[in-house]
């Protein structure tokens, strides 16, 4: 590994600030892009080298910036192509120059969705080591459209670029120096809290692989070394980009699942009379994802990280049962407001 290398982290924020610790860590020169001063300071504090503020829409002021670093990561979120664009012209023109760049990319296996809806657990179960899987999924799933976009830039630059699209599920835990929240598991719990009762989509069948944000960003670590130590022109860089991230098969909760422990720690706090889950009703869904609800917490994904494995990456942070109860229900039982005035989640969403 070098030491001392450029690192332009795009969108720092939940999955990325605790990305940028560690390489800050190890030496990195670290610049991260934001949209808030405040958050600018923030992540300064724990070791980012500069920010840049910005917007992502500003294509111009992204590219600008990197073209001077020789790592990119894209952590904001995996559904705006016009700054996934703006890193790939970066990319295209440092290559032309001769310098080459490692891109890494997030997406999220709501690009496995499997249009559940929350009717039935699925027993397919995609492996990152088999491209036949991963890829066999529709052109006109969630993430989709910005993932071919980086593989078709990637075809053309071939050995002349290192990229890697990391595709984790759902998210959970907090790293107590930032605490800041995921977005599943809070939001349904916000709603039972405004609505008086723990829910979940249709039949709340569905399973979806989890992963605690610190071994996230440990994934994010290791695929990065990988990708420096290993020559451009290998097959395993040119030949599959996607790496996914999951604790382990044993632990897939279903929907129900989740919105029961909601339930019943609600209930032993006293804020719920009944604890027993229930069916969300359809127009309820601005309280939750809006339109993409179905796609967030209703669906079948789940995905099993061979090649993290095979790297020496192993999870070791709590699971999402422990990490709910322990760390992320009492923040949100401290959150400020109005509880029945909550209307869902209004950020973009990247799972």
């Amino acid at each position: 590994m070098s030491l001392g290398k450029k690192v332009f982290i795009v969108g720092p924020g939940f999955i990325g600030w605790n990305v940028l610790d560690l390489l800050a860590k190890e030496n990195y020169s670290v610049t991260g892009y934001v949209r808030r001063q405040e958050h600018a300071d923030q992540i300064k504090a724990t070791g980012a080298t500069d920010t840049v503020l910005g917007d992502l829409n500003d294509k111009a002021l992204i590219t600008k910036h990197a073209l001077t670093h020789d790592v990119i990561i894209h952590t904001a979120t995996a559904d705006h192509l016009p700054s996934v664009l703006a890193i790939l012209d970066a990319v295209e023109q440092r290559a032309e120059k001769g310098l080459s760049t490692i891109f890494i990319h997030t997406s999220g296996t709501s690009v496995l969705d499997d249009g559940a809806a929350g009717s039935h657990k699925s027993d397919k179960v995609f492996h990152d080591n088999v491209l036949s899987e991963v890829i066999s999924v529709p052109d006109t799933a969630p993430h989709r459209q910005i993932d071919l976009a980086i593989i078709k830039a990637q075809k053309q630059l071939a050995e002349k670029a290192k990229i890697a699209i990391m595709i984790p599920p759902t998210i959970y835990g907090v790293n107590p120096s930032h605490g800041r929240l995921t977005i599943q598991i809070p939001t349904l719990t916000r709603y039972a809290l405004k609505h008086g009762y723990a829910g979940y989509i249709g039949e709340g069948l569905p399973v979806e692989s989890n992963i605690h944000v610190l071994d996230l960003a440990k994934a994010y670590q290791v695929v990065l070394h990988h990708l420096e130590s290993t020559p451009a022109d290998s097959p395993d860089i040119l030949d599959n980009p996607y790496y996914f991230i999951e604790t382990t098969g044993d632990d897939e909760p279903s929907w129900k699942d989740i919105a029961s422990v909601i339930g019943a720690e609600l209930h032993k706090a006293g804020l719920l009379e009944d604890p027993t889950p229930r069916t969300i009703p359809s127009e309820n869904y601005n309280d939750l994802f809006a339109d993409f609800t179905d796609a967030v917490i209703g669906l079948n994904s789940r995905s099993r990280a061979v090649r993290l494995r095979k790297l020496g990456w192993t999870p070791t942070e709590k699971s999402w049962r422990e990490s709910f109860v322990q760390d992320e229900l009492p923040i949100i039982l401290k959150e400020e407001g109005d509880r029945k005035a909550f209307g869902g989640y209004k950020g973009t969403v990247a799972s």
